[in-house]
């Protein structure tokens, strides 16, 4: 038996059949994240049915003042902001991992969430501005710019050496530890310098929480993953070539080099946001893409998708673990999700020795 692959496509109906289970895929991840949405809103110090959470959601007139007030002022953002989140980082490291062409690439890997933190704790600590900004209004949102400005530079760094002469994936898996080392421990600097205030606050964003989830900061980050979305589906077929080696993209009249400047762009925007408004949250941008990957394939115009329903869900399910471990207490949401993702990330790392991503 031949071992070549086939030249030809696979028939109409095959592919029709193949197309159907993806959707039917992506519709099952919405309906498990839309569950874990609304277990998220029910559960806290005071618990609600899965009714009363709906009927305060769709009609809040009828509900309960105190339950109408929970709802839309403590809950909503904190459980919205779990699913932007997810949908973010697992986005950004599913798009990472394409153009890096690396299994272990992801914005916490890599070291660009820890530089994010970096820059945002300058903000925060000592007011310092990484992007002189002209106009007052915003100039209050001189922490998640710092958060970007680290996280572009970080990005530049990994981009400028993917594209060095026989530097392997290796290589670039090494380089982005050297960078989560350098910026933590800059970060140690700056707690070391900064007021006990700032330290607190720099402490709160290493460990990770959604509980101080606000309406403006959900809709900033939502802002972040709506604009860099179009981008990426505008790219979605070269992409999906992209996989196929870089020879191979070009071949197809793509610019290699641009398309991966571009992306790790767009991954600093995504990566960024989230840093500077709840902590670092790790290996979201890491899990969420190899799920999606197992269940629906390279093909972008489906990864994209399933990478970011995955990535919410996941962090979703953190946000109700956090609330259920300890009754009466809510965990910082970067412990789950590193307790989660660490054994996952020791797997990947013990299987990539044993076969080619």
């Amino acid at each position: 038996m031949s071992s070549t692959l086939p030249l030809t496509a696979p028939p109409a109906g095959q592919y029709r059949v193949l197309v159907k289970r993806r959707q039917a895929l992506l519709a099952l991840l919405a309906l498990l994240l839309l569950g874990s949405f609304l277990l998220d809103l029910a559960l806290g110090p005071t618990r609600y049915g899965l009714g009363e959470v709906v009927r305060a959601l769709l009609w809040p007139a009828e509900a309960s003042p105190q339950a109408r007030v929970v709802m839309w002022e403590i809950r909503l953002p904190v459980a919205l902001m779990a699913v932007v989140v997810g949908a973010a980082l697992s986005l950004a490291g599913a798009q990472m991992q394409t153009v890096l062409n690396n299994p272990l690439a992801s914005p916490f890997t890599l070291g660009v969430s820890a530089a994010a933190s970096f820059g945002a704790a300058l903000g925060l600590a000592f007011g310092v501005r990484l992007l002189p900004v002209a106009f007052p209004a915003v100039a209050d949102y001189i922490v998640p710019i710092n958060a970007f400005m680290m996280a572009l530079l970080c990005s530049g760094l990994i981009h400028a050496l993917s594209l060095r002469r026989g530097v392997t994936v290796e290589t670039i898996v090494l380089l982005g530890i050297a960078l989560v080392f350098t910026f933590n421990a800059l970060l140690a600097l700056v707690q070391y310098f900064a007021s006990e205030q700032a330290v607190a606050a720099v402490v709160f964003w290493t460990m990770g929480s959604l509980t101080k989830a606000t309406w403006p900061k959900l809709t900033i980050t939502t802002l972040a993953l709506v604009c860099t979305l179009p981008l990426f589906a505008r790219q979605a077929w070269a992409l999906t070539a992209l996989r196929l080696g870089d020879d191979k993209a070009a071949s197809f009249g793509i610019n290699v080099r641009r398309l991966r400047l571009q992306t790790l762009v767009l991954v600093s925007l995504l990566a960024a946001f989230p840093v500077a408004f709840v902590g670092t949250i790790g290996f979201i941008g890491l899990v969420g893409p190899h799920i999606a990957r197992l269940l629906i394939g390279e093909d972008q115009r489906f990864f994209m998708p399933a990478s970011m329903l995955a990535g919410a869900l996941i962090l979703s399910l953190s946000s109700v673990v956090s609330k259920t471990l300890v009754p009466g207490a809510i965990f910082p949401i970067g412990v789950i999700t590193s307790l989660i993702g660490v054994p996952f990330f020791i797997s990947l790392i013990l299987s990539s020795r044993r076969r080619t991503w």
